[in-house]
């Protein structure tokens, strides 16, 4: 028997930034962002439509417990992609994620299953957003092969995977809905860093927003922060800081950038404050390497807050493991030493 799974099935548990506002289709568009159905059944096939704008794109799904990628090779027309088939005909959990930032987004129309859709999946209670740049994105982590190196040339996406980020693996860790708000090359102002070049957007045009590349269909939209208020925040911006196309690259020892910057950042954490009243912050930056003032400067603006549960976190090797962007094994030591300070400052 053929079920079809709407978007607005309550059998479907989202987590993410995910725009759920019309009755035919929901719209993906930040690196991680998932929904889960379970069914029981033999197969499953998911119908999108995909807007790409650079790279190959990948999609991820979790089917039992196992990880599977699966490519989409065409874009801007409605496609039934076959996730799996042949399956026993028992209980089965499925999870499909979007792999990758915003070089595409998806419009998500439903699954179809060979069986029936069972009771939605419960989210934990716990939630964290993240606020981060290509590394929080699990930008080029399962180049494992390059470990401590440069990234590979021309990999095109191939291995972006959210689902190893350290925000992801923080949140399995301790139980916890994570809302990845991270682009690759983001920085904190706008034509500063590498995100949409060469007119760059920075996360002060990006961290209010639910569609946040102008491109998309209906143009920029405003998120909702009434739809997901997280008890843990970690904003990890500031590796694209120090550099602005065309221009002579910042020096974040110059006191007057370093003032303007403090001040451009202290203005988003501010307003995520009213947003979120009683949540916990984590002001830090990740192992990529960096100049160590940068870890000097957003230290200083924990302590400029004044605020208790806004703190600044350092990873024993912030800025110094790899040139490159940190594989899988660096985002699980990030995730580890992540984990264990959340778990000692919250008591968690």
């Amino acid at each position: 028997m053929k079920t079809f799974i709407t978007p607005t099935s309550k059998a479907l548990a989202y987590m993410g930034r995910i725009d759920t506002t019309s009755d035919e289709k929901a719209g993906f568009f930040f690196a991680g962002s998932n929904v889960t159905l379970r069914f029981r059944g033999t197969a499953v096939s998911v119908k999108i439509k995909n807007f790409r704008y650079y790279a190959d794109t990948m999609l991820g799904f979790i089917l039992d417990g196992e990880e599977h990628k699966t490519a989409v090779t065409e874009h801007y027309t409605v496609i039934d992609i076959t996730l799996a088939e042949g399956l026993e005909d028992t209980e089965h959990e499925l999870t499909l994620f979007k792999r990758m930032g915003g070089s595409h987004y998806f419009d998500f129309y439903g699954f179809e299953i060979e069986g029936e859709a069972l009771e939605a999946k419960k989210l934990p209670e716990l939630k964290i957003e993240c606020f981060g740049d290509s590394v929080s994105a699990g930008e080029v982590c399962e180049a494992v092969e390059y470990v401590g190196q440069n990234d590979p040339e021309g990999h095109e996406g191939v291995y972006d995977n959210a689902w190893h980020s350290y925000p992801f693996l923080t949140a399995r860790a301790l139980g916890a809905q994570i809302h990845d708000t991270a682009q690759g090359g983001i920085a904190i102002f706008d034509k500063t860093g590498w995100y949409h070049m060469p007119d760059c957007i920075g996360m002060e045009s990006v961290y209010d927003k639910l569609r946040y590349f102008p491109e998309a269909e209906g143009g920029l939209s405003q998120w909702d922060f009434t739809k997901y208020i997280p008890d843990i925040v970690i904003f990890a911006v500031g590796q694209n800081d120090s550099h602005i196309e065309g221009q002579p690259d910042p020096d974040i020892t110059d006191p007057t950038f370093r003032t303007r910057w403090k001040e451009g950042y202290k203005k988003i954490i501010r307003d995520l404050r009213k947003h979120y009243p009683d949540a916990f912050f984590v002001l830090t930056l990740t192992v990529l390497g960096h100049d160590a003032q940068w870890d000097v400067t957003i230290g200083e603006i924990a302590d400029e807050l004044g605020d208790d549960r806004i703190k600044h976190f350092e990873f024993s090797r912030s800025g110094k493991a790899t040139p490159g962007h940190p594989r899988i094994p660096e985002q699980e030591e990030m995730y580890e030493e992540l984990t264990a300070y959340l778990k000692k400052e919250l008591s968690l």
